[in-house]
C-alpha cells in the first residue's frame, strides 16, 4: 500500500519492506540518542532481519486499521530523516490514537519534526476519522512538548509511573489534541 503526504520541507509516506536497509541505518544511527526516552531496545532490532520484522508488523497493522507508521523524507533531497507512529487505533466510541515519533540527532530544531506531526495528525483527523490524538513524553523533554504544543495539542496531566524505560519506572506528561468537527 503505497501512501504518502507531502508537506513543504517533509513528507511522509508508509513504511514499506523496500524501506529496511534505510531505517535499519537510521536506527544504528541513533542507537544512543534514542536510549534515554525509550525502552530498552533488543540487540536484535539493530539487524536487518529485526527491522524486517517490525516492518512486517506495521504492515499488517495497516491493514487491520491498528496502527500506521510513516517514514520522514526530507524534500529536497528524499532522505529518511525520522519516524512518526499513529499507534493503538481505537475505534467504536473513541476513535483515538497515540501517536510517537523519533528524528534524527542532526535535524532536531529546524521545524521538520513538527511539520511531519502536523501531516500525521492531519492525516489521523482526515483519513481515518479519528477523533483524538494523544502523546505520552517524557516531561524533560521540552523539544518534544514543544513540537505538540505547536500543533495545537494541550497538556492533560501527568502520568506517574508510565512507563519502564531503561530499568526505571518513569512518568509522562500527556497530551493531546482532538478533532472539533
Amino acid at each position: 500500500m503505497k501512501m504518502k503526504v507531502q508537506g513543504e520541507k517533509v513528507y511522509i509516506k508508509l513504511v514499506e519492506e523496500e524501506d529496511v536497509d534505510a531505517l535499519l541505518k537510521f536506527e544504528i544511527k541513533n542507537r544512543d540518542f534514542f536510549q534515554p526516552f525509550f525502552r530498552r531496545q533488543e540487540d536484535f532490532d539493530y539487524t536487518l532481519q529485526g527491522q524486517l520484522e517490525i516492518v512486517k508488523k506495521a504492515i499488517e497493522n495497516v491493514q487491520a486499521d491498528q496502527g500506521y507508521f510513516f517514514l520522514i523524507y526530507l524534500q529536497e533531497s528524499n532522505e529518511l530523516i525520522g519516524k512518526v507512529m499513529l499507534n493503538r487505533i481505537m475505534r467504536l466510541h473513541l476513535q483515538s490514537c497515540w501517536i510517537g515519533y523519533t528524528l534524527d540527532q542532526d535535524y532536531n530544531g529546524r521545524g521538520y519534526m513538527s511539520e511531519a506531526v502536523k501531516l500525521a495528525v492531519d492525516y489521523a483527523f482526515q483519513e481515518l476519522n479519528l477523533h483524538r490524538v494523544e502523546a505520552a513524553v517524557l516531561p524533560h523533554n521540552v523539544g518534544s512538548i514543544s513540537v505538540l504544543l505547536k500543533n495545537g495539542f494541550h497538556k492533560e496531566g501527568i502520568a506517574r509511573k508510565n512507563l519502564k524505560i531503561n530499568g526505571n519506572w518513569e512518568d509522562h506528561q500527556i497530551l493531546a489534541i482532538i478533532h472539533e468537527s
